[in-house]
């Protein structure tokens, strides 16, 4: 029994691991945060409940066979937020480029389902370059399937979504139906297609922050609510959410503290709305 606790640990420590320590270097070398570095700041200490963290896929085409990687690209599981429950999955860019595997996926939808079926919030944090194709349809038909529990759980539970890395194709379809959005300057792009596609086919000349940059969202098509300057500001940006939203369409918002109500009559009323009901008067003063 003592092997077998000591082999456990081990899987348990490799699972940790991702795609290896110069993956890893490689991703903070470009500003951004580990999957599970982006858990720690997004949920209460020590709340996180991993599911499903030894998932490989099961391809064996292309050579990916001799490519398993514990969890398989996405952490999965459960923590709290202000002492809420919520479901989140964190997609791991060193693992495969976070590419959405038949596996990947089904971790993705059992979350989903989870998160419906317990009346939650579910988050996202999107860091994926999209389908895996080395396993064709398979990995496009796991998008159908997260496309459908979008559908089920809009205006059910809140679906709170962060884009945290150059997302294209797929790994953006589901953002973008998700209720709110967040982005970050600099690190963060949502588009169909790349900049080199786009010019093939269209000839026209566009960097990836014009073509689908924080800003360009978040002033411009209005994909994303938020726009940051960092992955920490984002990820506490998302805490503070929780402050104003349900759990889910049966329970009420949080009740915010407020300022008190003014005492004695509201005098100034007086210059501000006219006697004459049919004259306008500026609402902000109000």
């Amino acid at each position: 029994m003592e092997s077998r606790l000591q082999d456990l640990q081990k899987l348990r420590e490799e699972s940790l691991g991702g795609g290896g320590e110069h993956r890893l270097a490689a991703q903070h070398a470009r500003g951004k945060l580990s999957a599970r570095e982006r858990l720690d700041l997004l949920l209460d200490p020590d709340s996180f409940v991993e599911l499903d963290r030894f998932v490989t896929h099961r391809s064996n085409d292309f050579g990916l066979d001799q490519q398993r990687i514990l969890g398989d690209g996405v952490v999965t599981g459960y923590g709290t937020i202000h002492g809420r429950l919520v479901y989140v999955f964190s997609q791991d860019f060193t693992v495969f480029g976070g590419s959405l595997s038949e596996t990947h996926a089904k971790k993705i939808v059992k979350l989903q389902e989870l998160a419906l079926k317990n009346g939650a919030p579910i988050i996202g944090l999107n860091d994926s370059g999209g389908a895996r194709i080395q396993e064709g349809v398979v990995s496009l038909g796991g998008y159908a399937d997260i496309f459908l529990r979008n559908t089920l759980a809009s205006g059910v539970v809140p679906q709170i979504s962060l884009i945290l890395g150059p997302c294209a194709g797929g790994a953006v379809y589901s953002p973008a139906i998700t209720d709110f959005v967040y982005m970050v300057r600099g690190t963060s792009y949502m588009f169909v297609t790349g900049p080199n596609v786009v010019k093939t086919v269209t000839h026209e000349d566009i960097d990836m922050e014009g073509l689908g940059g924080a800003d360009v969202h978040a002033s411009t098509s209005g994909v994303a609510h938020f726009a940051h300057d960092s992955e920490p500001e984002s990820l506490a940006a998302v805490r503070e959410l929780f402050h104003y939203i349900p759990q889910n369409n049966t329970e009420r918002a949080p009740d915010g503290a407020g300022d008190p109500p003014p005492e004695g009559p509201a005098t100034r009323l007086l210059d501000v709305i006219p006697e004459n009901p049919n004259k306008p008067y500026d609402m902000v003063e109000v």
